[in-house]
């Protein structure tokens, strides 16, 4: 239990820091997947396969939003491999300048000391 804490703790506090895609590269599986709640837009799947996709998601997602803050709580530990983070973001759409409130939960699998899958719920405005 002690490692997923340590991964989860870690992991939450990259987040705080805005350092989550830089963190994907030392903590993702190469064959991680992402899987979104809904078909995000631009997409056609809700599922991201690889940790090269899964960083060029996030990258897509940073050239398009400026964050105006986020929050990250957790991680709420499931031993034997998963964590939860709640996520409360307050960001902009840069081609629209609309602000959005976003609140989601993310639920992380770990194999062998790296994220091998997230899983995205949102909560529904």
């Amino acid at each position: 239990m002690e490692d997923i804490l340590k991964i989860g703790r870690d992991f939450v506090q990259a987040m705080q820091q805005l350092e989550g895609l830089s963190q994907v590269d030392s903590v993702y599986h190469e064959n991680a997947q992402s899987v979104e709640a809904v078909i995000p837009p631009g997409r056609d799947s809700r599922v991201t396969k690889g940790k090269v996709a899964i960083k060029g998601k996030r990258e897509d997602w940073a050239r398009t939003h400026t964050i105006n803050t986020i929050e990250a709580d957790g991680p709420y530990i499931h031993p034997p491999n998963r964590f939860a983070v709640r996520f409360t973001a307050d960001v902009t759409q840069k081609t629209t300048g609309k602000r959005l409130k976003l609140r989601e939960v993310a639920i992380y699998s770990v194999d062998d000391g790296k994220i091998s899958k997230e899983e995205f719920f949102m909560y529904p405005r």
